[in-house]
């Protein structure tokens, strides 16, 4: 089983590889720039060089090295805190784009990553900006309140970098995101920005950070001191076509076929979940067990699948990421009617660790007791990555070139134990 859990995610991967996806949605004309960004940059880019050979290109990926060709400049740059790289990458890009013509036509392939990837610090100076990044994925705050306060110091988030040019742009996105809302992969930089100056103030003051400097800047955009970035109706989104190729429920979608074809039922919960890690996996436990008390709403054996984007507010000095969290507390609620589950990024990179996420099963629990782990010890220090890593439940991919969100599925077997085919 645990094979059979790994294999359907490494199944979804590769039916959503973004490459495939990308070369789905590639126009018919020739493109006289294309710009990739993001954690997908170079399989989007690798596509649409298949179709455009020799069309100019710039691509700012997640690290690596930096390649200079014939038609084009790799620039690679830090994630999820952004560093000198990615300044220098966008200003590279800002400077690509602000020499087109209202005659050429520009295509831009961006997946998440996106805004730590692309950083043109405003009004703050860029190790600021990564001091109140580092605070904003600390706190707790979900992907959409971070990116607000992002768009608000940035030159190119929040459809500003459409403001850049006056070139035609086709932006095609994966998404990242829960509810696959564009304004908010890699902040936008091509989409309608509904939120305002006082929005992202409102975020500060809700999880307590203070930077005065920010604030100040903030404030000035309150008072109308500084422009706000392009909104719903602004002229400069009629030459551009925005368009989500692939994302979390593509995902899912992918891995639920995967277990129709071995004869399991298979429900997808829900590609938008959102909040504490802690409080999906209290949910996802209570279902398994109406499931396995009532056989409501579903009878078992059955495999849950779900997405989303849960969060962590990190109050200890541990390893880990969302996913591997999520998996503790499951493993924690369900410590007497264990699961086999596994829970993932599906970029490959869970949290601070070099883990894609882990795996638990019926005898976690035990096992864990049989080795002396203390697994709310773990949690209190969140530290779930070293109490799979004791178990040897990692699950280890190394980047995978995707970005399609959490990725989450768990068998719920018959209260005998015994998985049973349908």
């Amino acid at each position: 089983m645990r094979a059979a859990l790994i294999e359907s995610f490494r199944q979804g991967l590769a039916q959503t590889h973004p490459s495939l996806l990308t070369k789905a949605h590639l126009p018919q004309q020739t493109p006289s720039l294309i710009i990739a960004v993001g954690k997908a940059a170079l399989t989007m880019l690798e596509a649409a060089r298949e179709v455009f050979p020799q069309t100019t290109f710039l691509a700012v990926p997640k690290d690596g090295s930096p390649v200079q060709t014939r038609w084009g400049q790799v620039i690679p740059a830090a994630h999820p805190v952004p560093d000198a790289r990615s300044v220098q990458a966008a200003q590279r890009v800002l400077e690509a784009v602000s020499k087109l013509t209202p005659e050429d036509f520009l295509l831009l392939l961006i997946s998440g990553g996106g805004s730590s990837l692309l950083c043109a610090p405003w009004g703050v100076s860029l190790e600021l900006k990564r001091s109140l990044t580092q605070a904003l994925l600390r706190s707790g705050a979900d992907i959409q309140e971070i990116n607000t306060v992002r768009k608000h110091l940035s030159q190119v988030k929040g459809g500003r970098l459409a403001a850049a040019t006056p070139a035609r742009i086709l932006a095609l996105y994966l998404s990242d995101v829960p509810g696959d809302d564009l304004s908010v992969i890699a902040s936008g930089p091509t989409v309608p920005d509904g939120s305002t100056f006082g929005d992202a103030l409102e975020v500060l003051d809700k999880y307590g950070l203070d930077f005065p400097q920010v604030r100040d800047h903030l404030t000035r955009g309150v008072r109308g001191q500084l422009p706000e970035s392009p909104k719903p109706g602004d002229p400069v989104f009629s030459r551009v076509e925005n368009r989500i190729i692939g994302s979390n429920q593509t995902l899912l979608e992918a891995a639920r076929a995967y277990w129709q074809q071995r004869g399991y039922l298979t429900a997808i919960l829900s590609d938008r979940f959102q909040g504490e890690a802690r409080e999906l996996a209290r949910f996802h436990a209570a279902l398994v067990d109406s499931i396995r008390v009532h056989q409501t709403p579903f009878r078992p054996p059955v495999v849950l699948l779900s997405g989303g984007e849960a969060s962590v507010t990190v109050q200890g000095p541990g390893q880990g990421g969302r996913n591997q969290e999520f998996l503790a507390w499951l493993a924690f609620y369900l410590s007497s009617s264990g699961v086999w589950a596994l829970a993932a990024d599906s970029d490959g990179v869970d949290g601070n660790t070099e883990a894609a996420g882990a795996l638990i099963s019926p005898e976690t629990p035990a096992r864990a007791r049989a080795l002396g782990l203390e697994l709310k010890t773990y949690l209190r220090q969140n530290n779930s990555s070293r109490f799979f890593a004791a178990l040897g439940d990692l699950l280890i991919t190394g980047p995978t070139a995707n970005n399609l969100n959490d990725f989450r599925v768990i068998l719920v077997e018959p209260t005998h134990g015994v998985a049973r085919r349908i």
